[in-house]
This record gives structure tokens, sequence and C-alpha cells, in this order.
């Protein structure tokens, strides 16, 4: 399930009480080595502090935000999903799952009566109604009111049932496999069940897109109970134990790469792990001058000054206690409204007091204050750092609240099942943005996105035709010759609608059959003679 993260200070830009908030922004409780390691091993790093500006450069922007491939021909929702989900990705999966399956077919003492024995080879349109099953689920979870009175097929009882059977469904979600099992391969790799999933992603979103200048970088966490070796553990969070997940991401939650936490064993753990995460998301997008914004948890003078030799800008909130943050501004006592800050090669670090004290750092930013309005209108003077921090930090919140709406995970036993169903929720958010920012002018909300992508994944249902029973040459349909009082034909209750229990009278009838039933002209005369065939 999409993590939820507990800071809202950055959900509204310049709101009022994020000053209050912005010190407080982490949700780790870290003491010991563990705080060491985030930190960057740069004992050669000794900069000389001074309050006058030194260093600081404008770089400009030489990357351009656009599309790298052609808009979708139809531009339809489920012409942008597909092109985030592509089949080639979807026949790996299918390749995988099928040698998978047969592994699981082959262990030693099946049950005779276990539901493997039915498996049959998947394919691809097979796993598209799949997948579209496992989104529509999220959409049914959460239905809103009105959806109750809905005539679409999507929102019919038998809409599952018409499109897969449940043992089917069960079995292919027992055997959705994205790695395959080679003994003796893989044993050091803690992500490998999932190595496939992340990189696939992580590559298409750069075929597809080149993000803003203006990027931010936050964690999350896909909730996970189990047992699992890098499970973790944030105190903050709505959801405390899960597989951790750090996303680069535009400032409106278009999710640019993500990378899955492994532990210190792993390629981004141990020491300097922090500045790993950074430049490891950060690939490829050096050098162009992006602006990168970040929460205390990332931010140290070290990284900030590794950032800007990859003539790349970074901002965000600082722990005073981190390595070469200058003493003057660890000590200084400020009154409200008062602000502190050193330059040092191109780095400034500083101190503002609001309700709270915020320590920060920029290297694109000065000490800049300026008046800015919250959504009250409330107008209030904070410094050019935070009120851009505010604006640009909330990519990643952005992208959590949209994966929240209509989660589609349950419980599952392998976690890597969770991991790809939030894959897929988030291929479905990306898919939304991407196709707002094309039809800038004719936006859709993500409510109707996924209807339509999911009525597009599900096939219709082919209806039988109906075959019209040969009419019995002795049998005439004709009129009744009674009349009523006034002189008109007699009508009587029609059989067969008596037999369906509608009220309806006619008048005609078979005078070929027994008793001379009344029968309407359409449609009833031709099923009572079919029934009396039967």
């Amino acid at each position: 399930m999409a993590a939820s993260t507990s800071r809202q200070n950055n959900d509204t830009a310049n709101s009022s009480d994020s000053e209050a908030d912005i010190s407080e922004d982490s949700d780790y409780d870290l003491s010991g080595d563990e705080s060491d390691n985030l930190d960057e091993d740069n004992d050669h790093l000794n900069p000389s502090w001074s309050p006058f500006t030194q260093g600081l450069r404008r770089i400009p922007f030489t990357a351009e935000n656009r599309f790298k491939v052609p808009v979708p021909g139809n531009n339809k929702p489920i012409d942008w999903f597909t092109l985030v989900l592509d089949d080639i990705f979807l026949e790996n999966i299918v390749r995988e799952s099928n040698i998978y399956a047969f592994e699981v077919y082959g262990k030693p003492n099946l049950g005779e009566h276990s539901r493997i024995n039915k498996w049959q080879d998947l394919t691809v349109p097979e796993l598209k109604v799949f997948i579209g099953l496992l989104l529509h689920m999220g959409t049914i979870r959460l239905n809103r009111y009105q959806d109750y009175w809905k005539t679409s097929r999507l929102f019919d009882i038998k809409c599952f049932r018409d499109q897969m059977s449940r043992d089917r469904f069960l079995l292919i979600l027992r055997c959705l496999h994205f790695s395959r099992n080679v003994e003796g391969e893989g044993k050091d790799d803690r992500l490998k069940k999932i190595s496939m999933l992340v990189s696939y992603f992580n590559q298409k979103m750069d075929d597809l897109y080149y993000p803003c200048r203006e990027l931010s970088l936050d964690e999350g966490m896909v909730l996970w109970r189990g047992r699992l070796l890098f499970r973790q553990y944030i105190k903050g969070k709505r959801h405390k134990y899960g597989v951790k997940l750090y996303s680069l991401c535009e400032p409106q939650g278009l999710v640019i790469r993500f990378a899955v936490y492994s532990g210190d064993e792993g390629e981004l753990g141990g020491k300097g792990h922090a500045s790993k995460v950074v430049m490891h998301l950060m690939r490829g997008k050096l050098d162009v001058s992006h602006s990168l914004y970040m929460d205390n948890y990332f931010s140290s003078v070290a990284l900030a000054s590794k950032l800007l030799a990859n003539k790349t800008y970074c901002t965000g909130t600082l722990r005073p206690d981190r390595k070469h943050v200058p003493a003057d501004v660890k000590t200084a006592k400020l009154q409200v409204g008062e602000t502190i800050q050193r330059y040092a090669e191109g780095v400034m670090v500083a101190k503002w007091r609001d309700k709270r004290i915020v320590s920060y750092l920029s290297t694109e930013h000065e000490k800049n204050i300026v008046l800015t309005s919250n959504r009250r209108n409330v107008q209030r003077e904070k410094p050019m750092a935070i009120v851009q921090y505010n604006a640009n930090m909330k990519g990643v919140d952005r992208s959590d609240q949209m994966l929240a709406y209509y989660p589609s995970d349950h419980k599952f036993v392998r976690w890597y099942k969770k991991i790809f169903i939030h894959l897929l929720q988030m291929i479905m958010v990306n898919a939304h943005k991407l196709y707002n920012v094309a039809n800038d002018t004719n936006t859709m909300q993500l409510y109707d996105f996924r209807l339509q992508v999911i009525d597009a994944l599900l096939p219709p249902k082919q209806q039988a035709p109906s075959v019209r029973p040969p009419r019995n040459p002795l049998h005439v349909l004709s009129k009744t010759t009674a009349l009523d009082k006034k002189g008109r034909l007699l009508g009587k209750r029609c059989r067969q609608c008596l037999k369906e229990g509608r009220r309806k009278e006619t008048v005609y009838m078979c005078a070929q059959c027994p008793g001379e039933p009344p029968l309407c002209a359409l449609g009833c005369y031709d099923k009572y003679h079919a029934q009396l065939q039967e």
C-alpha cells in the first residue's frame, strides 16, 4: 500500500505553520553509528565559513522539460497507460510466471486436488485482464455514493466473474514471478526478485520524459509486516513497518525514479548512505543545473558541495549535528524573525527562528527575505530558501496521496508481489500525470482516468447470438374475436408474460394451441412455442 508520510507542512506552499514543522520533518530517531552512516566520509573537506556571500554562482539550466516520444495517436487514457506499461515488459512477466508455475507444479507431495494441477500457460491478453481486475479492486473498495447507481458494466455485480474465474485469478496471483530461480545465483542480491521491476520503471521514465528543473527527493514506505531481512521500522510513518523506497519526483507528484532500500549490506547501505541514495537517483540528471530539494535526513554540507561540483543546486533542512556545520550557527540564540547564515565555497548554512528554530542549507538561494501569503491570505516574511522548499518539496507526498486514494493491494505471503502492485499503481498515477501534461487544456481527474483504463483492459463479454426458433407452420398468430361492451377487441393477459411475472394484455392468440392462449405478438409467441418444443 502506498505510504502516507507524517509531514503535512509541504502540502501547501507557504503555509502559515510550515516553518514550525519544518525542523521536525524527519521520521527517524537516529543515534550512535546509524547517524554517522548518513554522512559521507569527507574528512578532507574543511570549509572556511564567512558571514559574507562567497562562491554562490548562477548556473543556467541547460536541459529541456519535454516528452522524448511522440504523443500517442489516439491520445486516450489507455494509450498513455500502455505507453508506460508496454507489452515487452508484460511478455517478460508472462515468461517468468510460466516457468515458475511449472516449478511449483513439479514439487513433490502435490495434492491431487491442488489448484496448480489446472494450470494453463499465461498469455499477455490474460495478464492484462488480471491487471485490470487488480486495479479495479481499488475502485470497488472505495466506491463513492453515486457509483452504486451507475449502469456501467464495471459496476455490475458480475463484472469480475465475467472476466475471470476465481480459481484462475488466484492461480495467476500464486505463480506471478519476475525473476528466474537458479540455484546458487543471486544469494547476495536481496532485491533479485524485483530488480527487473525497478530497472524497467526507471528506464521507461528516462525514455519517455525529461523532468522540469525543480526536483524533490524523499522516502516512502510500502506496508509489510511479515518476515523480511531488510524490513524497516520508521516511527513517524503511517505504516511503521515495511519496505522503504526512495523516490525522485517532480513537485506535482510525477515519480521520475525510485530505489528500494535493502539494508546496510545492499548497494545503497553503509557509510555515506544518504549521499549514495541521492547520487544514485540523480544519475543522468547531473551537470544541467537541476534544483534538488530534500529534507534533513539527506542534507549535509559534504553532499551539497558534491552536488554543486556536478552543477546541481540543492536546498533543504539541516540537522545541526551534521559534520562541517559552523559552530556559530549551531550556538546562535535568535529572536523570532531573526536569521543567521554563513557561506563557504558556494554553500550557505543558515538558521531562522519563527515558531521554532529551523536550520537549513542552500547552494542556490541567499539570505533574501521575501513577503509571502499563505492560503488564508496572511502575509509573512520568510527566507527565500524556506519559501522554495515549501513549494517544491511536496512531490513525494503528493505521489503518496494519489496512490492512497484507490489502494489495490491485499495481504500477501510473498513481499515482492506487494512491490509489483505498488509499481502498477505508480504507473497508473504517472500515466495520469503525463496525460494531463500533454492535454493541459483538457485535463482529467484520476478517478475518471482509472475507469477508462480499466474499461479498456477488461474486454467486453461476448454475448452468444440469439437463435430464433423456427415457427411451427401449423400454428398461426391470430386476433381474438371477443368484443367488449364498446365493441372493441377484448384483450386478455398474455400467457408468457404471466409466467415471467408481468401483467400485460394482448388481443392476439394462438388458435391452434390447447386453450387458445393469448400471446404478445412481439417475442412472447416465439418464446412460448420454443418452450413447448423443449
